[in-house]
Protein backbone atom coordinates (compact mmCIF):
# COMPACT_ATOMS: atom_id res chain seq x y z
CA UNK A 1 0.00 0.00 0.00
CA UNK A 2 2.67 2.49 0.65
CA UNK A 3 4.75 1.59 -2.49
CA UNK A 4 1.26 2.17 -4.46
CA UNK A 5 1.33 5.63 -2.49
CA UNK A 6 5.00 6.44 -3.19
CA UNK A 7 4.22 5.82 -6.99
CA UNK A 8 1.58 8.06 -6.83
CA UNK A 9 3.07 10.86 -5.53
CA UNK A 10 5.97 10.35 -7.74
CA UNK A 11 3.92 10.19 -10.36
CA UNK A 12 1.96 13.61 -9.33
CA UNK A 13 5.46 15.35 -8.71
CA UNK A 14 6.38 14.11 -12.79
CA UNK A 15 2.64 15.53 -13.98
CA UNK A 16 3.56 19.00 -11.86
CA UNK A 17 7.06 19.39 -14.10
CA UNK A 18 4.77 19.19 -17.05
CA UNK A 19 2.51 21.86 -15.84
CA UNK A 20 5.03 23.95 -15.01
CA UNK A 21 6.14 23.56 -18.45
CA UNK A 22 9.14 22.68 -17.05
CA UNK A 23 9.41 19.40 -19.27
CA UNK A 24 8.38 18.57 -22.55
CA UNK A 25 7.53 15.24 -24.19
CA UNK A 26 11.46 14.58 -24.69
CA UNK A 27 11.39 13.55 -21.03
CA UNK A 28 9.11 10.33 -21.24
CA UNK A 29 10.52 9.05 -24.71
CA UNK A 30 13.62 9.13 -22.45
CA UNK A 31 11.96 7.14 -19.80
CA UNK A 32 10.40 4.66 -22.38
CA UNK A 33 14.26 3.77 -23.15
CA UNK A 34 14.34 2.88 -19.57
CA UNK A 35 13.96 -0.87 -18.40
CA UNK A 36 15.11 -3.41 -15.39
CA UNK A 37 18.27 -3.81 -17.32
CA UNK A 38 19.04 -0.11 -17.03
CA UNK A 39 16.37 1.08 -14.23
CA UNK A 40 18.39 4.60 -13.30
CA UNK A 41 18.67 5.53 -16.83
CA UNK A 42 17.03 8.40 -16.70
CA UNK A 43 18.75 9.73 -13.97
CA UNK A 44 21.95 8.82 -15.12
CA UNK A 45 20.84 11.13 -18.44
CA UNK A 46 20.23 13.77 -16.46
CA UNK A 47 23.29 13.49 -14.25
CA UNK A 48 25.58 13.95 -18.01
CA UNK A 49 23.43 16.60 -18.96
CA UNK A 50 24.25 18.72 -16.18
CA UNK A 51 28.03 17.68 -15.46
CA UNK A 52 28.89 18.37 -19.52
CA UNK A 53 26.30 21.99 -19.83
CA UNK A 54 28.05 23.34 -17.07
CA UNK A 55 31.07 23.28 -18.88
CA UNK A 56 28.94 25.09 -21.38
CA UNK A 57 27.40 27.80 -19.29
CA UNK A 58 30.63 28.27 -18.37
CA UNK A 59 32.44 28.95 -21.83
CA UNK A 60 29.17 31.37 -22.19
CA UNK A 61 29.86 33.40 -19.36
CA UNK A 62 33.30 33.57 -20.73
CA UNK A 63 32.33 34.65 -24.04
CA UNK A 64 29.72 37.58 -22.53
CA UNK A 65 32.86 38.87 -20.46
CA UNK A 66 34.65 39.24 -23.61
CA UNK A 67 33.12 42.72 -24.50
CA UNK A 68 33.89 45.32 -26.86
CA UNK A 69 32.84 43.79 -28.78
CA UNK A 70 30.38 40.49 -27.97
CA UNK A 71 31.47 37.27 -30.44
CA UNK A 72 27.86 37.09 -30.97
CA UNK A 73 28.79 34.57 -33.68
CA UNK A 74 30.68 32.68 -30.66
CA UNK A 75 27.84 33.25 -28.74
CA UNK A 76 25.10 31.41 -30.46
CA UNK A 77 27.19 28.85 -31.26
CA UNK A 78 27.71 28.05 -27.83
CA UNK A 79 24.57 27.98 -26.85
CA UNK A 80 23.27 26.15 -29.99
CA UNK A 81 24.90 23.54 -28.43
CA UNK A 82 23.60 24.08 -25.01
CA UNK A 83 20.07 24.27 -26.85
CA UNK A 84 20.30 21.02 -28.21
CA UNK A 85 21.95 18.99 -24.78
CA UNK A 86 18.63 20.78 -23.52
CA UNK A 87 16.08 19.22 -25.91
CA UNK A 88 17.57 15.77 -25.37
CA UNK A 89 16.67 15.88 -21.89
CA UNK A 90 13.06 17.42 -22.25
CA UNK A 91 13.92 20.86 -20.77
CA UNK A 92 11.46 22.95 -22.31
CA UNK A 93 11.70 26.49 -20.27
CA UNK A 94 15.45 26.23 -20.52
CA UNK A 95 14.98 25.08 -23.78
CA UNK A 96 12.85 28.49 -24.48
CA UNK A 97 15.83 30.80 -22.85
CA UNK A 98 18.36 29.33 -25.79
CA UNK A 99 15.88 30.56 -28.33
CA UNK A 100 15.61 33.99 -27.18
CA UNK A 101 19.26 34.13 -26.40
CA UNK A 102 19.87 33.19 -29.76
CA UNK A 103 17.38 35.68 -31.45
CA UNK A 104 19.25 38.49 -29.41
CA UNK A 105 22.57 37.32 -30.84
CA UNK A 106 21.62 37.67 -34.13
CA UNK A 107 19.73 40.78 -33.54
CA UNK A 108 23.45 42.18 -32.09
CA UNK A 109 21.32 42.68 -28.85
CA UNK A 110 24.30 42.55 -25.73
CA UNK A 111 21.85 43.57 -23.33
CA UNK A 112 19.48 40.98 -24.40
CA UNK A 113 21.44 38.50 -24.37
CA UNK A 114 23.22 39.31 -21.15
CA UNK A 115 19.38 39.22 -19.32
CA UNK A 116 18.47 35.95 -21.17
CA UNK A 117 21.35 34.48 -20.08
CA UNK A 118 20.67 35.35 -16.25
CA UNK A 119 16.85 33.90 -16.97
CA UNK A 120 18.74 30.77 -18.40
CA UNK A 121 20.66 30.31 -15.23
CA UNK A 122 17.59 30.93 -12.82
CA UNK A 123 15.59 28.02 -14.95
CA UNK A 124 18.55 26.13 -15.18
CA UNK A 125 19.33 25.76 -11.26
CA UNK A 126 15.49 25.31 -11.35
CA UNK A 127 15.17 22.39 -12.85
CA UNK A 128 18.30 21.04 -11.63
CA UNK A 129 16.46 21.11 -8.28
CA UNK A 130 12.98 19.94 -9.06
CA UNK A 131 14.49 16.88 -10.89
CA UNK A 132 17.19 16.04 -8.36
CA UNK A 133 13.93 15.71 -5.70
CA UNK A 134 12.40 13.98 -8.53
CA UNK A 135 14.52 11.21 -8.63
CA UNK A 136 15.20 10.96 -5.10
CA UNK A 137 11.82 9.85 -4.78
CA UNK A 138 11.77 7.97 -7.44
CA UNK A 139 15.01 6.21 -5.47
CA UNK A 140 12.62 5.79 -2.67
CA UNK A 141 9.55 4.51 -4.33
CA UNK A 142 11.37 1.78 -6.16
CA UNK A 143 10.57 0.32 -9.53
CA UNK A 144 6.99 0.00 -11.40
CA UNK A 145 6.97 3.66 -12.24
CA UNK A 146 5.90 3.58 -15.83
CA UNK A 147 6.53 5.66 -18.33
CA UNK A 148 3.45 7.02 -19.20
CA UNK A 149 2.71 10.99 -18.27
CA UNK A 150 -0.58 11.03 -15.62
CA UNK A 151 -3.65 11.97 -16.94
Amino acid sequence: MERSQSHRKLSAMKQSLFDQGLLDEQFIQLEELQDDANPNFVEEIVTLYYRDSSRLITNIEQALKERNPLDFNKLDTLMHQFKGSSSSIGAKKVKAECNLFREYCRAGNAEGCIKSFQQLKKEYAALRKKLEAYFQMARQAGPAETACRSK
